[in-house]
């Protein structure tokens, strides 16, 4: 038979269950909210946890609360870094009332491990009180977001750590590639030549770029608003405590968090959570366009481009035997656009903010944890599982690039524009080459020829110039 305790928060009473660590504010948020099937992220509950640690450490000091009480929530909240009890945060991730549910949630959690440590009953608040005692000189409004911007640089770090690796990877490639020559292609035509190497080398300095981004993320996430309780005037909070909670969080967390200048405008203002969003945006946009590229050039293989082939990694049709798709960036293509999507939902959350308070940060919390789980996830898979395994087809390259009508373009400084025009139509309608054709016409020498087809030289600037110029 079940059984449960009564309880009551400042709406009424509730029922709940009589082993729950939560209390009537969490019981009344689950039912308010049954959004997403989902529980909070687990960094942001780790981040949560310590924030109530350290407004524990410094009330303390400050004779805000007793001894006793101190060692009895940080006694709590050790048992829930270390996992215990976690079962008994039910809110959902979207909610209502700005994180209040959130908070009220870990509030009660804490308040009641601690009174049972201290002799107590569950759901009896007369040692340690949710409200007064662990919750003691702070609000939801500065909480949730400090809880917020710590798990955000967490998984920013943890990102750019998969990040280095995927450099590396690409760094790799491009070396293993850089004498392979193949023809460029704009608007999806034949254009001039350059190496395979330099296409990855290309990838590698734009993910180099969204990797220094990500260090910006991370400075203007440290600066938070802890010590601000309602809206930043600091009410209900001692002075010293409000100039020394910030730097009691810096220990606990080991990270290089700073009070926000003004309390006010750190409590108003989420532009922090929108310039991290926008990083994340560009990154997924980054990923999404070197997939292109690697399912383009895959394409085929017998008709389509061909310039490479990607690791086989699964079947790739139920009907049709042998055929395989290019399934990892397919899928970093669609953690792109969901990374993409997220940062439209957080665009809109953070503008929808009202004089002192934004309510929405749940949701954008929601988004940033899931575009950062997601986007750490992929480019693991596309290193692992694509861009290590990717071979060349360096013979059919060679040969297209020797044979391509682009190859005219190096020859225009020398016989003009509207000549190396005649020559690119001949040779498309004849089937010959451009060297075939120079040749015949005898408009330059076999050895200058050779010299001005030479691929290492045409895609190396400066180096056709040099030997322009050494000649004279």
């Amino acid at each position: 038979m079940t059984r449960f305790r009564r309880e009551h928060d400042s709406v009424g009473e509730m029922d709940i269950l009589e082993n729950a660590y939560y209390g009537a504010n969490s019981k009344r948020a689950e039912e308010n909210f049954p959004i997403t099937g989902l529980k909070a992220d687990d960094k942001f509950l780790d981040a949560l946890i310590e924030v109530k640690k350290a407004c524990a450490i410094e009330n303390e000091k400050l004779d805000l609360i007793t001894t006793e009480q101190k060692d009895a929530i940080l006694y709590a909240c050790d048992k829930l870094l270390d996992g215990e009890y976690r079962d008994n945060f039910i809110v959902d991730p979207i909610q209502g009332g700005a994180g209040t549910s959130y908070n009220m949630n870990a509030n009660e959690i804490i308040a009641n491990i601690a009174n049972e440590k201290l002799g107590g009953r569950l759901g009896v608040y007369d040692m340690v009180h949710p409200n007064d005692d662990v919750n003691k000189g702070q609000s939801t409004n500065d909480v949730i977001p400090t809880s917020g911007k710590i798990a955000l640089i967490r998984y920013f770090i943890e990102l750019k750590d998969e990040c280095e690796n995927l450099l590396a990877s690409l760094e790799k490639k491009s070396e293993e590639f850089k004498d392979v020559y193949k023809m460029g292609r704009t608007q999806l035509q034949d254009a001039v030549p350059i190496s395979l190497g330099q296409e990855f080398n290309a990838y590698k300095c734009a993910i180099k770029r969204d990797y220094k981004r990500m260090d910006s993320a991370i400075k203007i996430l440290s600066s938070v608003n802890l010590g601000a309780t309602a809206i930043g005037t600091g009410l209900n909070a001692d002075s010293t405590y409000v100039k020394e909670i910030v730097g009691v969080l810096k220990e606990i967390t080991g990270l290089d968090l700073k009070q926000a200048e003004d309390l006010v405008d750190g409590t108003q203002n989420l532009d922090s959570f929108l310039f991290s969003s926008s990083i994340l945006k560009t990154f997924a946009t980054s990923l999404s366009k070197i997939s292109n590229d690697l399912r383009l050039m895959s394409s085929g293989p017998q008709t389509g481009i061909g310039d490479i082939n990607l690791p086989v990694r699964q079947a790739g049709s139920s009907i049709m035997p042998g055929k395989v798709n290019p399934v990892i960036p397919e899928v970093v293509n669609q953690v792109a656009f969901a990374a993409i999507g997220n940062d439209t939902t957080v665009t809109m959350a953070v503008e929808a903010g009202q004089l002192e308070l934004n309510a929405f940060e749940p949701v954008i919390f929601y988004k940033l944890f899931e575009s950062l789980r997601a986007l750490k996830g992929a480019i693991y898979t596309l290193r692992v599982n694509c861009i290590d395994g990717i071979t060349a087809n360096k013979e059919k390259l060679q040969d297209e690039v020797e044979k391509c009508i682009g190859l005219v373009t190096a020859l225009a400084p020398h016989i003009g524009y509207e000549k190396s025009s005649e020559l690119a139509h001949k040779a498309q309608d004849t089937g010959k080459t451009i060297r075939a054709l120079v040749l015949e016409e005898g408009l330059i020498s076999e050895d200058e020829l050779d010299k001005m087809l030479d691929f290492k030289k045409m895609i190396t600037p400066g180096i056709l110039e040099e030997d322009q110029l050494n000649e004279k």
